[in-house]
């Protein structure tokens, strides 16, 4: 069996955001011993040809320059990490996204924030449409996540929202293989929505339901979690899915939410989709979004 991450891709554009994506991408390499590219994207907009003659060799400067920074972080905090860099013209999300798949690479870490106008090569609205697309794990890395030094970043409790969907099931699986990588606590999370429960149905009746369900859910993960030993603890809190996460973040030492992109819908319906990108938008700490296509941690 190979490492849990061999690859990870760094998109950057040399922000601030950019930045705090590839600390936490660095930081994630170097301790699982995976290989780092780094990628940057001058996005391709229609309009004369001489403007772009003009306009794409100084974006692609500053785009060399980008990448190359990311690199010297690389090396100067682990001068064993493997570091390739690349500059390519393109929509952004779809460059990243083919990137990605021809490499193979395993997880991307990039920053929730970027350039925007002219000078914009691929953050903000870009890490939506790369969650919303890509088929392996993303990293998101809002900028309050930045620490000082990559030295400085942990990796050591893990929230992991579960509502038993596949979604939340492949979510599970990389949560628990990350935590016994990296030596991580794991907080299962599962809420109650009562703003589902129908006016026309019993909400008590509704509420032991979804309890149950909810029970079940993280029961499920702390059986997984205690046969990789891996330490856990499980909650269930009454509310909307995002405020519920969110809340438990800013109540909570949690270092690194993981969650799924996608999976049921209706009442059983707790982070998927939607909820997801609120999360992704409002959270302090990164959030590790593992799609319901992603492989299997245990068959890499």
């Amino acid at each position: 069996m190979s490492e849990l991450i061999d690859s990870i891709l760094i998109p950057t554009d040399g922000s601030d955001g950019a930045i705090a994506g590839a600390k936490y991408g660095i930081a994630l390499a170097s301790r699982t011993n995976a290989d780092v590219s780094v990628i940057s994207v001058v996005e391709v907009t229609p309009g004369p040809e001489d403007s772009e003659e003009l306009v794409f060799p100084r974006l692609e400067e500053r785009a060399d320059q980008a990448v190359e920074t990311v690199a010297d972080m690389a090396h100067s905090y682990d001068d064993e990490l493997q570091v390739t860099t690349t500059v390519k013209r393109g929509t952004p999300f779809q460059t990243i996204r083919e990137y990605a798949h021809r490499r193979e690479i395993d997880v991307i870490a990039m920053g929730t924030k970027g350039r925007t106008g002219l000078e914009r090569v691929l953050l903000g609205s870009v890490t939506e449409n790369v969650l919303r697309t890509a088929r392996m794990p993303v990293l998101a890395v809002p900028p309050d996540a930045a620490r000082p030094t990559i030295e400085e970043i942990p990796f050591e409790q893990f929230l992991l929202p579960t509502d038993g969907s596949d979604g939340a099931e492949i979510a599970a699986e990389w949560g628990i293989a990350l935590a016994v990588t990296l030596t991580a606590t794991i907080h299962s999370l599962f809420s109650v929505d009562t703003s589902l429960f129908s006016r026309t149905r019993n909400q008590e009746e509704m509420f032991d339901m979804l309890e149950r369900r909810g029970e079940e859910a993280i029961d499920t993960v702390r059986d997984r979690a205690t046969d990789a030993g891996v330490s856990s603890s499980g909650t269930i809190a009454t509310g909307s899915p995002s405020n519920v996460i969110l809340t438990y973040v800013s109540d909570s030492d949690v270092d690194m939410i993981v969650m799924g992109t996608h999976g049921q819908t209706g009442v059983g319906q707790w982070f998927l989709g939607s909820v997801t990108e609120n999360v992704v938008r409002q959270a302090d700490v990164p959030v590790f979004c593992v799609p319901v296509s992603a492989e299997s941690p245990r068959s890499s």
